[in-house]
């Protein structure tokens, strides 16, 4: 896909991510962009990642399009590849990911299995990666 028409076909998605991350990006501290896709981690964002999500004791990271957010810059260089590939993942679906990710979720779930590690998507980024 040529690189504009894959940002501009996830750009609701990045949108949302810049959205939840603003108080830290408007810091600037932690906010890089490494191979097309910004990277934030900050207080705010670390936050929402350890209280705000499904998970037992939170995120470490999440992409949301082209932006990934993480409780710390550390974790930002350790799960590069993994989140890498939920960027591709968005470059494929688009504005629906989110909605075909908790889908995913809640298939795994109802066939008995975990809804995070036995997601398709989560088992393709860890299929092609260490760990998130």
């Amino acid at each position: 896909m040529h690189r504009l028409a894959a940002y501009l076909w996830t750009s609701p998605n990045t949108l949302l991510g810049l959205l939840l991350a603003a108080p830290d990006l408007l810091t600037r501290r932690h906010v890089r962009r490494v191979r097309g896709v910004l990277e934030i981690a900050g207080p705010w964002v670390g936050l929402l990642l350890r209280r705000g999500t499904l998970l037992k004791g939170g995120a470490r990271a999440i992409t949301f399009g082209h932006v990934v957010l993480a409780v710390s810059p550390e974790a930002l260089d350790q799960s590069r590849d993994h989140e890498r590939v939920h960027v591709a993942q968005y470059e494929r679906w688009g504005p629906v990911f989110i909605a075909a990710y908790l889908v995913a979720s809640l298939l795994a779930w109802a066939r008995g299995g975990d809804p995070y590690r036995d997601n398709r998507f989560e088992r393709e980024a860890f299929g092609k990666t260490a760990g998130p």
